[in-house]
């Protein structure tokens, strides 16, 4: 790692772009999984309940994987040449349409791998090529996706938000962002803190407030950046809920209060990763402790 870090500081620009073109292929990856996670799980759901309920030929998951079948088009279901799946390249050139039939592809998957690549070039400028600098991307590859996923399905899948859970204790244990003890903390209190919510506002309305991926995603992020600044994390979703809920009611939108909370929570949580002292001080200072 140090004679990484001694290339980034010789060539800072170099090594940057190479964050970005790194950043841009692991978002067109992250494209597939957003995709296709939600599916595999969705039929692995149903195989299961066949079984339970102990009936015959259970479905099975259509032979889908995060591999296999190959890229193609959902229109005319025509493969994509390694040529035409360029991350961001193929899309301008093809002018966001099948080589094959000519049908509009979603701009979300050009934003997702601008996404990824642009965070991705920032946590490399910032911290370097470190082991910070390497978890902090693992760290933002799996709010994105989990962002995706929730706002497309409003599931937060255990399969990434429990390894990234443990991930973020590795992490910390090698007190990479934060003391081990306060990542520790970080993970009950994150947890504790979105169940009780739950419980009292399903306790005074009979209704579910939200779901229980968001608890372990709130344990997620502690466990990434401890437990200090969850409070904010929080207050700044329900924020960006807020204002997002507001707008769509203003413009008609039906159901404007059945949004997904899981991308609000991830956003937040990046932006407190690398702003958080900051956000913290002047939260703080605005009510009269400091």
């Amino acid at each position: 790692m140090e004679d990484l870090s001694l290339l980034q500081s010789n060539y800072p620009t170099t090594v940057t772009l190479l964050g970005l073109i790194l950043g841009l292929c692991i978002g067109s990856f992250l494209n597939v999984v957003i995709v296709r996670l939600p599916i595999i799980l969705k039929r692995q759901w149903v195989t299961e309940a066949y079984e339970i309920l102990d009936l015959k030929s259970p479905p099975g998951n259509g032979g889908i994987t995060l591999s296999q079948p190959c890229s193609h088009c959902p229109k005319c279901k025509a493969h994509i040449r390694p040529w035409d799946n360029i991350p961001v390249i193929s899309y301008l050139r093809l002018f966001g349409k099948c080589a094959s039939c000519g049908a509009k592809i979603p701009s979300r998957y050009l934003i997702i791998e601008l996404t990824t690549g642009g965070l991705t070039a920032f946590i490399i400028y910032s911290l370097g090529i470190t082991y910070s600098g390497l978890f902090g991307c693992f760290f933002t590859w799996g709010l994105i996706t989990l962002s995706f996923i929730d706002h497309d399905t409003n599931i937060l899948p255990d399969g990434i938000t429990l390894p990234f859970l443990w991930l973020g204790l590795v992490a910390n244990y090698f007190e990479l962002f934060i003391d081990f003890r306060s990542a520790f903390i970080g993970v009950c209190l994150g947890y504790c803190f979105l169940w009780s919510t739950y419980q009292i506002h399903k306790f005074l309305t009979g209704k579910d407030g939200m779901g229980h991926g968001d608890f372990k995603l709130l344990a997620l992020i502690g466990a990434w950046l401890g437990w200090q600044p969850l409070f904010l994390v929080v207050f700044l979703a329900s924020i960006g809920g807020l204002i997002f809920t507001t707008v769509r009611s203003l413009s008609g939108k039906k159901n404007v209060y059945a949004i997904a909370f899981g991308p609000y929570l991830a956003c937040s949580g990046w932006i407190m990763m690398f702003w958080g002292d900051v956000i913290m001080n002047h939260y703080l200072a605005l009510i009269g402790i400091i």
